[in-house]
């Protein structure tokens, strides 16, 4: 059943949505910069890149901060608080 009231910024992005939504908005040369991680540095693709998420919890976390800091800034808590001192 879907759940239209969840408070997970995230529910029902995919993965590979937020990859390649990424990596249309910054590119791969300024997303490499953004999180060094080789799948955004070195012959990177949404295909490489996915592999490297999944098995890596660290960099898929950096990612989807990324994406949340990119799409929704108004959600992201760290920044709320950082703004409210």
């Amino acid at each position: 059943m879907n759940n239209p009231g969840s408070a997970d910024p995230l529910h029902g992005v995919t993965l590979k949505m937020i990859v390649t939504r990424l990596q249309e908005r910054y590119g791969w040369q300024e997303l490499g910069q953004r999180i060094n991680i080789k799948c955004f540095t070195n012959d990177p693709s949404v295909s490489s890149s996915l592999k490297f998420l999944r098995r890596t919890p660290w960099a898929r976390q950096k990612v989807e901060e990324l994406y949340l800091e990119t799409v929704w800034p108004e959600t992201n808590i760290w920044t709320h608080s950082k703004n409210k001192k």
